[in-house]
């Protein structure tokens, strides 16, 4: 006889979970599917990737994972929180204290130094000046730019960018980093770099990361890659498997 029988399944490993979740859109007289019901989970630390044509649903994916909206239908929890019953107020507090976002066009404040821009969810969330500045400083280092720090946003290079963005995205001490198409903007060589330093901040820090994503040697750096299609989960593939299917395309290429 099965023991798991009966069982309840624990969930308390888990990160994210969602649960045939769906979400519609008006677009004047024409309802839009973007998800069309979406089942899958993440686990605390994982890392994973979300790939997918234009249109596949991938960002509006991501955005009800870092609570900006909220799924027509279906049931999500982020660390065992019910996104879908909670108040507006509740959503930002968990945006605020538990959630990392790093955007494709970076998001800084041009005239603010890079150490600014670090510090400002800090101060924003009333820390202590000089400790903010102190932690602003500790996370420059580690993307390799305390060199930088005085630097104004648009006196940096489009890599340095999204380096102080990652540093931003670590202030508050998140449990998850979720980017939207972070290399969008970069080019390969700086892409690289910047997919490097994300992979040192989930090593470090042990978070929760989400990537969206249409670029393959983007998805190579995580432990999962989760591919939608017209709104729905197409395929999932560990690491290993993502680097053979990979592979196996560059082979047809030939």
């Amino acid at each position: 006889m099965n023991k798991n029988i009966g069982k309840a399944e624990d969930t308390s490993k888990y990160a994210i979970i969602f649960e045939n979740v769906k979400k519609d859109y008006i677009l004047g007289s024409e309802k839009v599917h973007a998800l069309r019901g979406v089942t899958a989970k993440i686990k605390k630390g994982e890392y994973v990737a979300i790939m997918g044509p234009s249109g596949s649903g991938k960002s509006t994916l991501l955005h009800i994972i870092g609570c900006l909206d909220k799924p027509t239908s279906g049931n999500y929890s982020i660390d065992n929180v019910d996104v879908v019953i909670s108040q507006d107020d509740k959503l930002a507090a968990i945006r605020r204290d538990k959630i990392g976002f790093v955007f494709q066009a970076f998001n800084l404040i041009p005239s603010m130094t890079a150490l600014e821009n670090v510090a400002i969810p800090m101060l924003i969330d009333d820390n202590d000046e000089k400790e903010s500045i102190k932690k602003a400083k500790e996370l420059l280092k580690v993307v390799g730019l305390e060199s930088r720090a005085n630097h104004k946003a648009n006196e940096l290079s489009g890599g340095e960018k999204q380096r102080v963005a990652l540093a931003r995205a670590m202030a508050n001490n998140p449990s998850f980093i979720l980017a939207d198409e972070p290399t969008g903007n970069l080019d390969s060589k700086t892409s690289s770099e910047i997919m490097s330093y994300i992979h040192k901040l989930w090593e470090e820090f042990g978070i929760t990361i989400v990537i969206v994503t249409h670029e393959p040697v983007v998805a190579k750096y995580s432990q999962r890659v989760i591919m939608l299609k017209d709104g729905v989960i197409e395929r999932e593939f560990e690491k290993r498997a993502f680097h053979d299917h990979l592979g196996q395309h560059e082979i047809k290429a030939k």
